[in-house]
């Protein structure tokens, strides 16, 4: 079974609870002085697009939204299971005084209070004309100075979350993703029954 259809199962009832998303700005604190892990700030939102003007409409005005002024850019891509993902990252003057790395090597941190309630918006946006059971997951990527990535990722349905840590090709760094798991269970709800930590290799925004 593919992880999308896992993933839209429906042995759960849906759980949503998108103010849950605000509760990673504590989450990111708690990474970068337990883990060592940064914000990169960028992050994305993943659903099945419906067919439709109106759909389109919608979709064209919160990407336009997002982009306007000096938030973050917006990209749109498609995955091969045909879902749409929204890929927020760092607008130009955001990265110019937040984004990188200095010289020493230090993470700077990012912004994200300002990527957590864009993330918010977009699905709070397709909630409430409906779309909400398009809703898949939406996640935040990490990072270290050793090159480690970890996401942490909303599932919309459970309105829990889960860590991925990708180790390149199609393996993931289990130890790492039980670390995190036990460092921000305090601040996030945390996806209890591990079999749905879906491997996400390739998401956007990770």
């Amino acid at each position: 079974m593919s992880f999308w259809r896992t993933l839209l199962g429906r042995s759960e009832p849906a759980k949503p609870d998108l103010d849950a998303l605000f509760g990673l700005p504590s989450a990111a604190f708690t990474l970068r002085a337990g883990v060592g892990l940064t914000p990169t700030g960028s992050g994305s939102v993943a659903f099945r697009a419906a067919e439709g003007a109106a759909f389109a409409d919608i979709e064209r005005d919160v990407t336009e939204l997002l982009n306007a002024g000096e938030g973050p850019s917006v990209e749109q891509s498609t995955d091969d299971y045909g879902y749409t993902w929204l890929v927020l990252r760092p607008g130009a003057a955001q990265g110019a005084t937040t984004g990188g790395e200095p010289s020493g090597g230090e993470l700077v941190d990012t912004d994200i209070t300002g990527l957590v309630t864009d993330l918010h918006a977009v699905n709070s946006t397709l909630e409430a004309n409906g779309y909400g059971p398009s809703l898949l997951c939406s996640l935040v990527g990490f990072t270290d100075t050793r090159g480690r990535s970890v996401g942490l990722v909303y599932l919309y349905k459970r309105g829990t979350f889960y860590p991925f840590a990708p180790e390149g090709g199609q393996r993931r760094d289990n130890a790492l993703e039980l670390q995190v798991e036990a460092s921000v269970g305090d601040d996030l709800p945390m996806e209890k029954d591990r079999s749905r930590w879906f491997p996400v290799y390739g998401a956007p925004g990770l």
